[in-house]
């Protein structure tokens, strides 16, 4: 993603692309006015260093805006895709697509930003309607162009497109048919978001 992002010409400020550890951050101490960080958290070995790091590089009065995403049974689209998963490639073939979705409630949010030595904590409920122009696209997209290829890499080219062929099927039967409507593939999606200020 680095290297796509460095190709892609800025219209507005320069941006300079660093690859480095969430965990260990490399900058230095108060360097930043601002730290945004969209549905990550989730994945991090150690949610609360990444948070400690965060406060670390913010300046005393910077601030820091996150995002993880709620329950998947909030998320229709996502909760039919791992139901198919299951389904067609054994009950440990979702754990990947759950993990994203590990946040149970907006407080377990909060408590681990205010942990982090973030004040005036405020977390929200987000949702935004998702579309896809087919459930196929849609179950296309998270098995080749995210860390759920894993599950497909060891297949040929014309077995993996039959078995998201199926994943894709099943994935319809267990959405609603108003996601389904004029052949798309919609859905809301639900995540929390969380704001706190490096100091009070």
């Amino acid at each position: 993603m680095l290297a796509v992002a460095q190709t892609r010409v800025s219209e507005g400020a320069p941006i300079d692309w660093i690859e480095g550890s969430a965990l260990d951050l490399p900058f230095p101490a108060g360097k930043f006015d601002l730290v945004l960080w969209q549905l990550g958290l989730q994945f991090f070995p150690d949610p609360r260093r990444a948070l400690r790091e965060m406060h670390r590089v913010l300046s005393p009065s910077g601030r820091v805006a996150l995002s993880v995403y709620s329950p998947i049974e909030r998320t229709p689209g996502a909760n039919a895709f791992v139901l198919a998963l299951d389904r067609v490639l054994g009950t440990d073939a979702s754990k990947i697509k759950r993990g994203e979705h590990s946040f149970k409630a907006p407080d377990e949010l909060r408590e681990l930003i205010v942990e982090a030595g973030f004040t005036r904590v405020e977390v929200q409920t987000a949702v935004q309607q998702i579309a896809f122009p087919s459930v196929l696209d849609y179950v296309r997209f998270q098995l080749l162009a995210t860390p759920m290829a894993a599950l497909l890499s060891n297949r040929d080219e014309a077995d993996r497109q039959a078995v998201i062929k199926t994943i894709a099927q099943e994935t319809a039967n267990f959405s609603d048919p108003a996601m389904l409507e004029g052949g798309g593939f919609s859905f809301r999606q639900e995540a929390y978001v969380g704001t706190g200020h490096a100091a009070g």
